[in-house]
C-alpha cells in the first residue's frame, strides 16, 4: 500500500503518542509531588473508603464502630486540598446521618450513634482541616515535606563537613543542636583554596537557641559557604557582616571565627567577630594558650574592622574551635568552662585526638539546651 503525501507512518504517530504520554505521566509526577497535581484520585479513593465504612457499619458494628470514620478523615487531612477535603467531610457526616436514621436514637441501645461518636469524628476532622490549610499556604505537601527537611539535614551536613586534608593533618568536629533536634544555630563552613595549600574554616554561632536560631542558621551557611573562598581571607568577615546587617532581623547577630591555615607550613591566621578565643596546644610545653584576633559582632554596625592574630601549627600541635554552648552554662561561666575544656582535653594528648570531639561535648557540655560545636585541627607529630 501507498502512504499519502503528508501522511506520517504508524509507527511514527505511535512514537509520538508514547512521547506525549511519558511527558504527561512525569509532568503529573511532578506536579503531584510539588502540591499542584490533581487530588482528585485520592478524593474518589477516600469517599469510596467512607461509602464501604458505612456499608460495614450497617453490616455489622462490632467490626466496623461509626469511629472508624476518623480513618478516611485522617487521611483526607493528610492528602486532600482543603476545598476537597469539605467534600470527603460531607459525605462522612452523610454516613454518620445515615446510620443515626437506620439505627434509631441513640439511648434505645448500645449499638447507636451517639454523640460522643459525633463529637469525636468532628474534632478530627477539624485538626485535619488545619493541617490542610497550613500544608496550602507552605505551598508544600506531607509526602514531600518530611523529605524535603530531611534533604536539607543532609546537605548541611555535608556542608559542615571539612575537607579531606593532606597527610600530617587530621581535622575532628561535632555538632550538637540543643534539644537533640535536627538543626543547629551552630555551623561550620570550610573549603581549601589556592590549589588545596590553604584550608579556611569558618565556625559561626547564630544569636538564639533552638530552631529560631536554626532557620537564620540555614540561610547563613550558604551564603556564607557562597562567600568562603570567593573573596580575600580578610574580606570575608566585612563581607558577612555586610550581608547580615542587609537582613534587618530582630535578633540578628552572630558571633564568628575564621581560620586561614597554611597546610604547608603550619603557619595561619584567626580572624574573630566577637566570637570566644581558640586555644593551642603547644606540643613542646604541653600549655594550651588563647588565640583570638579582634573584631566585634556581625551584624551590628557597618564598616567594622577585624584584625587577625597570627600563629602557627608545629608538628604535634593542636587548634581547638568553639561555641559558648560548650564552655558556658548557667552554673559557670566561660573562664571555667574553659579550664574544664582544657582539662578533658588533657586526656587525649598522649594517644591522639582521633574521636575526641563527640567525647569532649558528652565530657563537658551534657547540657542539651544550647547548640555546641567543637572543631579540632591537629598536625600529626
Amino acid at each position: 500500500m501507498t502512504r499519502r503525501p503528508g501522511t506520517e507512518p504508524l509507527t511514527a504517530r505511535l512514537h509520538k503518542a508514547l512521547h506525549r504520554a511519558r511527558v504527561a505521566v512525569r509532568k503529573a509526577g511532578v506536579d503531584y509531588f510539588r502540591g499542584d497535581g490533581s487530588d482528585g484520585p485520592a478524593l474518589a479513593a477516600l469517599l469510596l473508603s467512607v461509602a464501604l465504612i458505612g456499608g460495614g457499619t450497617l453490616w455489622h458494628t462490632e467490626w466496623f464502630g461509626p469511629t472508624a470514620l476518623v480513618l478516611p478523615v485522617i487521611a483526607g487531612g493528610l492528602l486532600l486540598r482543603p476545598a476537597n477535603l469539605l467534600a470527603l467531610y460531607a459525605a462522612s457526616a452523610t454516613a454518620l446521618i445515615v446510620e443515626a436514621a437506620l439505627f434509631g436514637p441513640y439511648d434505645e441501645g448500645p449499638e447507636r450513634i451517639t454523640p460522643g461518636t459525633v463529637l469525636i469524628v468532628a474534632a478530627v476532622g477539624l485538626i485535619g482541616l488545619l493541617i490542610a490549610q497550613f500544608r496550602s499556604r507552605v505551598g508544600v505537601p506531607w509526602r514531600r515535606g518530611s523529605t524535603m527537611l530531611f534533604d536539607l539535614r543532609e546537605r548541611i551536613r555535608v556542608q559542615s563537613e571539612l575537607p579531606r586534608l593532606p597527610d600530617g593533618w587530621h581535622h575532628e568536629m561535632a555538632l550538637r543542636p540543643a534539644g537533640g533536634q535536627s538543626f543547629s544555630g551552630d555551623f561550620v563552613v570550610a573549603s581549601r583554596t589556592q590549589g588545596g595549600n590553604i584550608l579556611e574554616v569558618v565556625l559561626t554561632d547564630v544569636s538564639g537557641k533552638g530552631m529560631d536560631a536554626a532557620s537564620r542558621s540555614l540561610l547563613l551557611s550558604g551564603a556564607f559557604g557562597g562567600l568562603l573562598g570567593s573573596l580575600p581571607p580578610n574580606s570575608f568577615l566585612p563581607a558577612a557582616n555586610g550581608y547580615l546587617l542587609r537582613q534587618d532581623w530582630d535578633e540578628g547577630f552572630a558571633t564568628s571565627i575564621h581560620l586561614v591555615l597554611d597546610l604547608e607550613s603550619g603557619d595561619y591566621e584567626l580572624l574573630s567577630a566577637g566570637h570566644l578565643p581558640a586555644l593551642q596546644l603547644c606540643a613542646g610545653s604541653g600549655r594550651w594558650e588563647e588565640k583570638s584576633g579582634e573584631g566585634p559582632l556581625l551584624g551590628v554596625y557597618d564598616g567594622a574592622q577585624f584584625d587577625p592574630v597570627k600563629g602557627r601549627l608545629r608538628p604535634g600541635d593542636v587548634l581547638m574551635m568553639f561555641t559558648d554552648g560548650l564552655v558556658e552554662s548557667a552554673d559557670r561561666d566561660i573562664a571555667e568552662g574553659m579550664d574544664r575544656l582544657t582539662g578533658e582535653a588533657d586526656r587525649y594528648v598522649a594517644g591522639g585526638f582521633a574521636g575526641a570531639a563527640w567525647h569532649l561535648i558528652e565530657a563537658v557540655a551534657k547540657d542539651v539546651n544550647d547548640d555546641r560545636a567543637l572543631l579540632l585541627i591537629c598536625r600529626d607529630a
